[in-house]
């Protein structure tokens, strides 16, 4: 209830602040080039122009993900729906919002450009902070600290333990496309054998199979498939090799959204709210 109300508030004062830099901005009426100044940005009827009043207006909070990183997005392949942690924490957004959720379908090498075209209003689903994304977006205040690790059969746990260990000839790595743990891969793997697997809901069963050695991906994914997966184990994810923040991509250059999911985020990691979807995924 507290929360709810501070959410609330906040968002009248970013609103009334929104008002009020319009209004200053149009004083004197609307500033062309042919004055020397450039036009405020604004809406259809006058209104500077922020998804914290648009979500609301249309009762719709546009929310760009992958659907295939649990636990933080998962797409149900029979029926289309869409479950994960921070599915959930969409859920939560879009009731503060007075709105509901509704998903697009993205891939992790479109996720960043979908939302710079304005398909979704914002991306969720585990998504990286790193500093070519952060050129093309803004980003919330981070939820959680992570980083890549290797994930490998749990008879392979000692073998593969560092990065000179896994980059051996006759080494199989595997990975997904498109993100950041490609990125990864390909700058520190020259001499193992590389195989990019292109669905990530079934690339562990690659391991378990035989068929492939090690994928290196975020602790907090290697630690959610090793609980679903007996066979597999999380190589030190409590000591990855990299540090990462996960954090939700916004429309840059919208102040006023990105200052209310800021303030949501912070409140969420804070009131136990976060918690609670997570401990739902991993205990």
């Amino acid at each position: 209830m507290r929360r709810a109300a501070t959410l609330s508030a906040l968002a009248a004062v970013l609103a009334a602040t929104a008002a009020g830099s319009a209004l200053a901005s149009g004083a004197g009426g609307p500033r062309t080039a042919a004055s020397g100044a450039t036009a405020p940005r604004t809406a259809a009827h006058g209104k500077h122009a922020t998804l914290l009043d648009a979500v609301p207006a249309r009762g719709v909070l546009r929310v760009c993900t992958t659907g295939d990183y649990r636990p933080f997005t998962h797409r149900d392949p029979a029926t289309g729906a869409y479950r994960g942690i921070d599915i959930d924490m969409a859920a939560d957004l879009a009731r503060s919002l007075d709105a509901e959720p509704a998903f697009t379908a993205t891939t992790w090498a479109r996720l960043v450009d979908d939302l710079a075209a304005g398909r979704c209003d914002i991306a969720m689903g585990g998504v990286s902070v790193t500093l070519p994304r952060a050129r093309k977006t803004y980003f919330s205040e981070p939820y959680l600290t992570d980083g890549k690790t290797p994930i490998v059969r749990c008879v392979d746990k000692e073998k593969y333990r560092t990065l000179e260990q896994i980059d051996q000839p006759g080494v199989r790595v595997i990975v997904n496309p498109g993100g950041t743990n490609e990125q990864f891969v390909r700058a520190h793997v020259r001499r193992a054998t590389l195989t990019v697997h292109p669905d990530n809901t079934t690339i562990f069963e690659e391991i378990i199979a035989g068929r492939a050695d090690v994928m290196m991906t975020d602790a907090s994914e290697t630690r959610y498939q090793s609980k679903i997966h007996p066979e597999l184990c999380a190589v030190h994810p409590d000591r990855p090799f990299t540090f990462s923040e996960k954090a939700y991509a916004l429309p840059r250059g919208d102040e006023e959204f990105r200052n209310y999911v800021d303030q949501w985020v912070h409140l969420a990691t804070r009131d136990g709210t976060y918690a609670k979807y997570q401990d739902e995924w991993m205990k």
